[in-house]
């Protein structure tokens, strides 16, 4: 293949890999699955109920990678058995596994409020009916860009890997992405933004995440609307990029064409990974120097005086 088409598809992939991580992330915010669940399912028993959408039964890697191989396995069966056009076979395997997510979110959403009725945390039947189809919108989204990542990896790259297996191993990678970078602008900035930047949680305050919205009582398309400013596109970059980066070294320092270019291939990963640690290291110094102090820094202050 020329090189050029080569880098032609790894930027489609790339582009489709960004907008699978943002609408990750804002699924995950509308369903307030991941990291800040916990804190979701604590607030009812700390006394403080609330019409937060609550539907996570795992953390977002393995959910999203059922979800993806879901969408690649129909895809991949509909393309062989049917020989049906590679894009409506995506968009019909992305359409079944948003079936399937939406499934396990009402089922999810009915339980856990249930389970806390000795907390008089009620069950909002309009939460669910407004916020489901987004969840399931979202879903779709999602599964649809990561099937067709792994659908270019496949029939344009040569990948020797199923479609099925690529898009479970995309699913849990996104799933990863979006629970250690969008979280943090869900969890700590959102649910916790009465409390000072960057001063952690304490366990007394555990459960007291805020309630009220920019208009009545806050529920979880709230979250997604402020996510959507920052976390949304932050977790996309994060994902595309990784996405991108990846299938570049390979296509450029083509491991096919001998074991010295292929430990080339693996130098120049090695490299962009050291100059990323820095370049993060460079951004928290930045962050605290102007929104901090922390409140450890706080703390020792206070001792030292």
């Amino acid at each position: 293949m020329e090189p050029l088409i080569s880098m032609g598809v790894v930027a489609l992939m790339g582009a489709a890999a960004t907008i699978a991580g943002a609408s990750e992330d804002l699924e995950s915010d509308v369903g307030s699955q991941s990291n800040p669940n916990s804190q979701v399912q604590l607030a009812p028993q700390m006394m403080y109920p609330h019409r937060i959408y609550n539907k996570a039964v795992s953390g977002e890697p393995p959910s999203n990678a059922l979800m993806c191989a879901i969408g690649g396995t129909v895809a991949m069966v509909l393309m062989t058995g049917a020989n049906m056009s590679p894009l409506f076979a995506i968009t019909f395997g992305a359409l079944i596994a948003a079936m399937v997510h939406g499934t396990f979110a009402v089922t999810s959403f009915l339980g856990r409020p249930t389970s806390q009725k000795r907390f008089k945390q009620p069950v909002y039947l309009d939460v669910l009916t407004s916020h489901t189809p987004v969840i399931m919108g979202y879903s779709f989204i999602t599964t649809f860009c990561v099937v067709v990542v792994s659908y270019l990896m496949v029939a344009v790259l040569g990948h020797p890997f199923p479609l099925p297996l690529i898009a479970f191993i995309w699913g849990i990678t996104i799933g990863a992405i979006g629970s250690s970078t969008g979280d943090v602008h869900y969890g700590a900035e959102r649910e916790f933004q009465a409390f000072e930047f960057g001063s952690g949680l304490n366990a007394a305050n555990s459960g007291n995440i805020v309630r009220k919205g920019e208009s009545g009582l806050r529920n979880s398309i709230d979250n997604s609307w402020f996510c959507a400013k920052f976390g949304g596109p932050v977790t996309g970059i994060a994902f595309g990029m990784t996405v991108f980066l990846s299938a570049w070294i390979t296509t450029v320092f083509d491991p096919a064409k001998g074991a010295a270019v292929g430990w080339l291939s693996i130098i120049v990963g090695v490299i962009m990974v050291v100059i990323m640690i820095i370049w993060n290291r460079k951004i928290e110094v930045a962050a605290r120097n102007a929104f901090g102090p922390y409140k450890e820094d706080k703390m020792e202050e206070e001792v030292a005086a």
